[in-house]
């Protein structure tokens, strides 16, 4: 799979945007020309790691800080991610939700003739949302990720959900993911996101914990910390029998 085009709405430096992808591509540009937000703005839409945190943004994700108008009503930031060359397991899963993709024209397919599906240069598109706004009722920001389609007369479309990120999600890999820091159990990690998105819950610190109580750290000399337990152990016990007196006097 690939990022064929992504669209930006008030997000962090950009007041809006449209941004089309080849099949290979590099972001370059000064510092602070918007590269790190087109590649946070794909983070919110399709990043397994904003399913975890209470707000997937802030005040200081909307662009110049503006989160409601004059009037009071929210200013939403809004990403669309238009994904293509899908794989077949990903063709299944998605098949209620997918559109065509003319690589040509470099957009989507809007309808009729039903002809026009079976260019050469067609294929299947999947398109994921992110919207984030601020609800004044709960004083915080709210968020959700969602499929563009069908349209749904409600104006409620599906979401996106973890079991889908799974199967076409995004890794964002800051600094601290890579190097030995990637294989740690690191809030944000590479490893941390991995077994979050699985669900798994490594009981390996419990065994580590039991280890550790049965290890006699304290009686080795060499260490140079035995005296300062018993110090802390001798002071502890004093402080109770302080207490003790003073309860019963």
């Amino acid at each position: 799979m690939r990022i064929a085009q992504i669209s930006i709405k008030n997000f962090r430096g950009i007041c809006e945007g449209k941004l089309a992808l080849p099949g290979h591509a590099v972001l370059i540009g000064d510092n602070n020309s918007g590269k790190s937000s087109v590649i946070e703005a794909i983070d919110l839409a399709l990043g397994p790691d904003r399913i975890n945190r209470s707000a997937a943004i802030d005040e200081h994700d909307f662009y110049a800080g503006r989160y409601l108008d004059a009037d009071g009503n929210p200013i939403p930031i809004e990403v669309e991610v238009t994904i293509v060359d899908l794989n077949p397991e990903q063709v299944r899963h998605f098949k209620g939700n997918l559109e065509f993709w003319d690589e040509t024209a470099g957009a989507l397919i809007a309808g009729p003739p039903i002809a026009a599906i079976e260019g050469q240069n067609v294929k299947e598109a999947l398109r994921v949302g992110f919207r984030g706004w601020y609800e004044p009722e709960d004083d915080d920001f709210k968020a959700g990720t969602f499929f563009c389609s069908p349209p749904q007369d409600s104006g409620e479309q599906p979401p996106f959900r973890t079991n889908d990120k799974r199967l076409c999600g995004f890794l964002l890999l800051r600094a601290l993911r890579t190097g030995s820091r990637a294989l740690s159990l690191e809030r944000g990690s590479l490893l941390d996101i991995i077994l979050r998105v699985q669900e798994l819950r490594p009981k390996m610190w419990e065994k580590v914990l039991e280890q550790l109580r049965v290890l006699p750290v304290a009686a080795d000399p060499e260490l140079g910390i035995t005296q300062i337990l018993s110090g802390v152990q001798t002071a502890i016990r004093l402080w109770d029998a302080l207490q003790i007196l003073h309860l019963t006097a």
